[in-house]
């Protein structure tokens, strides 16, 4: 009888355990919408618990490591972390609220993979290479010189979540130039003020939907480590300085590199301009790199000697490496899979045996941003002219009141591909909250005037502001509402993209987002986009023709596209209008055979 009772006592306290893991990730879920101070003492909470209730359970498991040191791979951040703070970051055993922004990051990144990885997301131009692997894999089952059908399926998820990162970060220039008559604070050595890479985070590039080509480097190889996929930034080395320089994404698929350049939004094409080049065949066939070129517009700053040795570098934060993270994660099962923990150690070894690496480290990209950003918010604390334009820019998607941010509800249904409304749950899916965006015009123009329209977007005018004061902020409020608005407008032209609506989202983006009289920053993103909906379409013509108008950072990159595809036109069509780049093509053949 007393073990018949001991049996019902422990089966009610399983029946009346809280999930911690399920608050967890629900919290992560539901980010964007709570008090951010609150959330993260609340997943900081859930995640402890977790790990108390299942200590027993941990501490014979294989993800248990009481005798944890920190990697050695973590020494080349030795320069930028001090060793308490990277012994805190790495050894503490217990979650904080510090580790809740890495919980979030992550947790965002797999939701964006969850839904990406699927057919529509394949790029065109490499179908039909992918189906010659696919077709030599099966013919060729015992040879190793084949890709296995399981390492084509993950370089395959690859250039979907590649592909999926060109199209929707739109590309920034390296260096930003501040507004006229901002102070400039005083910046450390080697780190200028809105630098290339670090002046935001990997979550805050993807959030924005906007950064330089090593913000997009960030994104990819984010979304390449929760679908599994090793991937790291490949730099040069100087022999005289020892500085690193960054010139792609290599992707690790079985003893191969699969190079990826963010910078032109393009795999680089292989031999022949055909699939996606290795790293071997960079080093080894000097046209793979020579065709970069764009003959009469652009030269590609590096040739194949440049490239013959490379530093692979990988994406990760101190966190990454932490035990707890590992522990967390191996609880993370089904729909609440992430990943959390890498063994960094493991990958460096990878890549390092791969020829043409030499030697791996992690990034110090991602640890110069948390130190930027800190300096920044110093700087914004001490100066209010400064703090208003640090913060002001992205204020309409990142307000502290993200509870009435329809701007940032719609993003989040669209990272987490949900599109459309849900009835059952009473939820607007991202197509409605993007529209419900879109105020008119003459609203917003009548906004300084109306008194009951500024009751509607919850304005009044304090007692003790001035009606000059008052107005600057209603002026303030047109900026922010038409910014909203043309964010909102780019945005649901993307989503109409990834839903195969290829068409309506070819008229979106050239009706809407490139009208004259709604001019934005999103001109150069929805410029490429244009040309891509009009190739899912089947309108190459019109896409090569959208892809040669030169009008933003990634005309490189266009042009080269533009080339590409006009390899798939039918032999008889008429001749291209800018015959340069095809002459140059037939050049570099005979010149790359006589090479040989």
């Amino acid at each position: 009888m007393e073990r018949i009772m001991a049996q019902r006592q422990v089966a009610l306290q399983e029946k009346t355990r809280q999930d911690h893991l399920g608050e967890t990730v629900s919290l992560l879920d539901q980010y964007v919408v709570l008090n951010e101070q609150k959330a993260r003492r609340q997943i900081a909470y859930h995640a402890n618990q977790w790990i108390r209730e299942n200590a027993a359970r941990l501490k014979n498991s294989a993800d248990n490591n009481d005798d944890a040191t920190i990697p050695k791979i973590a020494q080349s951040l030795g320069e930028m972390i001090a060793p308490d703070a990277m012994e805190d970051k790495i050894l503490r055993p217990e979650f904080t609220t510090d580790d809740v922004p890495f919980l979030r990051d992550a947790n965002t990144f797999r939701r964006v993979v969850a839904w990406i990885d699927s057919p529509v997301r394949d790029d065109l131009l490499f179908a039909d290479w992918l189906a010659g692997l696919r077709k030599s894999s099966a013919e060729n089952a015992d040879s190793d010189d084949d890709l296995t059908p399981m390492q084509i399926d993950r370089l395959q998820t690859a250039m979907r979540l590649f592909d999926w990162t060109v199209r929707n970060i739109a590309l920034e220039p390296e260096t930003l130039q501040p507004p006229t008559g901002l102070q400039i604070p005083p910046m450390p050595p080697g780190i200028p003020f809105e630098g290339p890479g670090f002046r935001q985070s990997d979550y805050q590039t993807l959030w924005r939907g906007r950064g330089d080509w090593l913000q997009r480097c960030g994104v990819f190889t984010q979304l390449c480590m929760q679908a599994g996929i090793p991937a790291a930034v490949l730099a040069t080395q100087s022999d005289e300085t020892g500085r690193r320089t960054p010139w792609c994404v290599g992707v690790l698929v079985g003893e191969q590199i699969y190079l990826f350049e963010p910078r032109l939004g393009l795999p680089i094409p292989g031999p022949n301009q055909t699939g996606v080049a290795t790293l071997a065949q960079a080093r080894k066939d000097a046209s793979v790199m020579r065709r970069l070129d764009v003959a009469g517009y652009f030269d590609y700053p590096l040739s194949r000697s440049d490239i013959s040795q490379s530093v692979a570098l990988l994406n990760v934060h101190a966190e990454t490496l932490a035990p707890r993270m590992k522990l967390l994660e191996s609880g993370l099962t089904g729909d609440r899979r992430m990943t959390l923990w890498v063994d960094a150690n493991d990958w460096a070894e990878k890549f390092d045996a791969v020829p043409g690496i030499a030697g791996a480290r992690i990034w110090e990209i991602p640890t110069i941003n948390e130190i930027y950003a800190r300096g920044m918010e110093l700087v914004a604390e001490r100066d209010p002219a400064f703090a208003f334009w640090y913060r002001a820019r992205f204020a309409v998607m990142e307000s502290n009141d993200s509870s009435a941010n329809n701007l940032a509800k719609g993003r989040w249904k669209h990272l987490t591909g949900q599109f459309v409304d849900d009835e059952i749950e009473g939820e607007s899916g991202a197509r409605t909250r993007y529209l419900e965006q879109r105020a008119p015009e003459f609203e917003i123009d009548d906004l300084r005037i109306n008194v009951e329209l500024q009751k509607q977007y919850g304005l009044r005018r304090e007692l003790g502001v001035e009606p000059a004061q008052y107005d600057a902020q209603l002026r303030q409020m047109q900026d922010f509402m038409r910014l909203g608005k043309r964010t909102a407008t780019y945005w649901l032209a993307l989503v109409q993209y990834d839903d195969g609506r290829f068409e309506t989202a070819h008229n979106w983006f050239t009706k809407r987002v490139l009208d004259q009289d709604q001019r934005s920053y999103w001109e150069g993103g929805a410029v490429y986009n244009a040309a891509r909906s009009s190739e899912a379409a089947g309108d190459i013509e019109s896409a090569i023709s959208t892809l040669k108008t030169d009008r933003n950072v990634a005309d490189h990159g266009n042009r080269l596209r533009a080339r590409l595809l006009d390899k798939t036109l039918p032999t008889d069509k008429p001749e291209s209008s800018d015959s340069s780049e095809s002459e140059s093509t037939a050049t570099e053949e005979v010149t790359d055979a006589d090479a040989e």
